[in-house]
């Protein structure tokens, strides 16, 4: 059940249900993903109150295995961004199959 959320569905939403032109919505949602790039290639940590924290962690370099022929091979350092969801959307991920049971109840807001 992979879906994805694009950014051309985040601006529906922002027209539908902010109200907003649709070439607003879209600088806005291309603002809000390039400052958050933006932080996360200076090393900042970003933190989206109700949602989670993304993290840049660097990874040191390490030996690897080739799986082919069993060759050991070094593994570069690198820099990788991890990301850490709140307990509100832990909450509201673990009791979705309990709203879709129980369709009267309403959905959390986060």
């Amino acid at each position: 059940m992979a879906a994805e959320l694009t950014k051309a569905e985040l601006t529906e939403v922002l027209v539908e249900q902010v109200g907003i032109p649709r070439a607003e919505a879209k600088q806005l949602v291309e603002c809000f993903f390039e400052t958050i790039t933006e932080r996360l290639v200076a090393g900042e940590t970003v933190k989206l109150s109700g949602f989670g924290v993304f993290e840049v962690r660097d990874k040191p370099q390490r030996p690897g295995r080739n799986p082919r022929t069993g060759e050991v091979v070094p593994i570069e350092p690198r820099r990788v961004v991890t990301f850490h969801a709140s307990n509100k959307l832990k909450e509201a991920v673990a009791h979705h199959d309990l709203v879709e049971r129980n369709p009267e109840r309403e959905p959390a807001v986060v």
